[in-house]
């Protein structure tokens, strides 16, 4: 069946279908800039020549970039970040989620009270510095696991998400003798791969462009993550140790088209993280955040 459509309605699809490409045109070109840019000649990026296309393809600040051993070590140490750090966040953020989305648990809403208190008020900076300091945290990798290793936004949604699933489940399964932990592992997990998913690409792209807590709470520069790395040569401008024996008039030149070549390198990783986590991204954050 062929449904009419009125002139307003397909004047409006169209007037949607153009404001969404200008969006996304407004969302994509300062990657491609990036991208176009980070190939282009020094001279032309210097000039302001490059828009759309690579002007004078040149891969030499890849090259330079791929050179400097600090972006090999922040780089194995970004991942060692992200990894543990995203398991640690997991498994911590499901303990606590699940018996908080269970009925029988005495005190439940106190507790939901106390983490929701945590969303609008904090002890703020000092206080979590010290406490870091304290803790024999300061200058380990340990200061940028364990500090954030529960969301309580993540473990809301989360909770929610279990919320979902039939009481029916859980009690056939008590009936037949599973305690808890394994209710929630054979049973609870495995219907619950839409959250994980989603939480699991929060909590990863949180460690991967996390960069201010190693600032604050790291000094051994060989434990550095990538972004503050990135962080240092784009506003720092410390790129000069990868440019030995270049002469002065060449460096700044040189330069920026390194800080190009180190976001491409700093970003592409984590965007090919998300294509395996879209079909589960939208039904996951929409089922953990509507209760019936």
């Amino acid at each position: 069946m062929v449904i009419k459509r009125s002139i307003p309605e397909m004047i409006f699809d169209s007037c949607n279908v153009l404001f969404l490409i200008f969006c996304s045109f407004l969302f994509l070109y300062p990657m491609w800039y990036v991208l176009v840019s980070s190939f282009s000649d020094v001279h032309a990026i210097a000039a302001g020549e490059v828009s759309f296309w690579p002007k004078g393809f040149n891969a030499d600040a890849y090259k330079l970039v791929f050179e400097d051993q600090r972006i090999w070590t922040a780089y194995g140490n970004t991942f060692i970040y992200v990894i543990a750090g995203t398991f640690i966040n997991l498994v911590l953020t499901t303990l606590g989620a699940y018996p908080l989305s269970r009925k029988n648990l005495e005190g439940r809403s106190l507790i939901m009270a106390f983490i929701v208190f945590t969303m609008f008020f904090s002890g703020g900076l000092i206080p979590a510095y010290l406490n870091v300091r304290e803790l024999g945290l300061y200058d380990t990798r340990w200061a940028l696991l364990l500090p954030g290793a529960v969301s309580a936004f993540n473990l809301i949604v989360m909770r929610t998400f279990f919320q979902s699933i039939p009481d029916s489940l859980i009690e056939s399964a008590k009936i037949d003798g599973a305690h808890d932990f394994r209710i929630l592992l054979r049973i609870v997990l495995p219907l619950s791969m839409p959250v994980l998913a989603v939480m699991t690409l929060f909590y990863a792209v949180g460690h991967w462009n996390s960069w201010f807590p190693a600032m604050i709470y790291l000094q051994d520069r060989n434990l550095f993550p990538l972004q503050l790395i990135l962080r240092e040569i784009l506003i720092q401008s410390s790129a000069q140790n990868m440019l030995a024996g270049v002469t002065q008039d060449e460096v700044f030149r040189i330069s920026e088209s390194i800080k190009f070549a180190t976001i491409i390198i700093a970003t592409v990783p984590i965007l090919l993280i998300y294509p395996f986590l879209q079909k589960y991204f939208v039904k996951g954050v929409m089922i953990g955040a509507l209760k019936e």
